[in-house]
């Protein structure tokens, strides 16, 4: 209990303090007009710009950050992938036959059960079927998702998972190695267009196997590997309907980040709108060369203030309950929150 009051009056000190976190997609799944500088976040309504408690200050990524075990409860992804949190959360082994995870100190390899159990058979299929010698597993989510302190403004609700394009080696990596060893990236010198000597086919076919899973609602990659992939897409069969699904975004060089859709069992879980019917081959991609291409614009003016942190109140309802539930002492004192469909349990 004294940790918790600490962390709360530590976080209360600089909850002005914002880090840049970028959501993938956004609310439907389309990348947004605006490069990486801009928000995630909207900004407050009226309802929400006056805290109802002192729990409501703190930034919502410190308090899920906090905890270290999933929520007790059914698993439930709830709200929206950049805005919600995730109960029953399953971990992904740090090892697996086709698999390792990579920066176990974050805690991020937690995910709602159907991606934990997704990730495993990918792996599995790719090792066999694609000649890939296994999967190194970047961020999934939180132990019950929510807001993370670093990188990312998605992965809240554990239907997210970053999957690095360097091949798992033929040995057990050590707990060294997983913090410190880099992710290779696929673009050449310069940064438009992949490096031959690096991007080759099993890495397309990868991804082609993920894009064909049902279960799969996007894939972002860097602009330059779309591009790759529209190019090769019909040496590896007829079939071009899976490019659909993969869309570029900013960075994704190093990895690609895999989306999939809301479980049945998660009412509350805020689905995205289903990919455009055509590829994304054609001028989506040609507006996004055009963006990474483009001078970066004169600052004029005065800066504009960093919009606030994403707080608890801002978040579905049961999220509360979600972050609460099986923790002994409580994290955060509050107001009774509103009535969930979820069954918070004994404490």
């Amino acid at each position: 209990m004294t940790r918790m009051r600490t962390l709360l009056g530590l976080a209360l000190t600089g909850c002005c303090w914002y880090g840049a976190a970028f959501a993938q997609g956004g609310p439907t799944g389309f990348p947004p007009a605006t490069p990486p500088t801009a928000s995630a976040h909207p900004a407050p309504s009226a309802a929400t710009a006056v805290p109802k408690t002192a729990a409501d200050v703190v930034p919502a990524k410190t308090l899920f950050g906090a905890v270290k075990q999933p929520a007790p409860i059914p698993p439930s992804a709830v709200g929206g992938y950049a805005g919600g949190c995730l109960a029953g959360a399953r971990a992904l082994p740090i090892d697996g036959k086709a698999w390792q995870a990579m920066r176990l100190s974050r805690n991020r390899n937690w995910g709602h059960p159907e991606l934990v159990r997704w990730v495993e058979n990918f792996a599995i299929d790719a090792q066999k079927s694609d000649g890939w010698p296994g999967l190194l597993v970047g961020d999934m989510s939180q132990p019950r998702g929510g807001p993370m302190l670093t990188g990312h403004a998605s992965h809240q609700i554990g239907l997210d998972a970053d999957i690095w394009f360097t091949p798992m080696p033929n040995r057990r990596l050590s707990e060294t190695e997983r913090e410190e060893m880099s992710a290779v990236t696929m673009l050449g010198q310069d940064q438009l267009s992949v490096d031959p000597q690096r991007w080759d086919e099993p890495r397309a076919r990868i991804i082609m196997r993920a894009a064909q899973s049902p279960q799969v609602e996007r894939i972002f990659v860097h602009p330059a590997i779309k591009k790759a992939l529209c190019d090769s897409a019909d040496k590896m069969g007829p079939d071009r309907a899976w490019l659909s699904k993969v869309r570029a975004y900013w960075g994704h060089h190093h990895h690609f980040h895999v989306r999939m859709g809301c479980p049945k069992d998660s009412a509350s879980c805020k689905p995205q709108l289903p990919p455009p019917g055509d590829d994304g081959c054609g001028a989506e991609l040609a507006d996004w060369f055009k963006r990474i291409t483009a001078p970066p614009k004169p600052v004029t003016g005065p800066p504009k203030p960093p919009p606030p942190p994403m707080t608890l109140d801002r978040l579905p309802a049961e999220c509360r309950v979600v972050l609460e539930t099986g923790v002994s002492k409580g994290i955060v004192k509050s107001a009774p929150a509103a009535p969930t469909t979820l069954q918070a349990g004994a404490r």
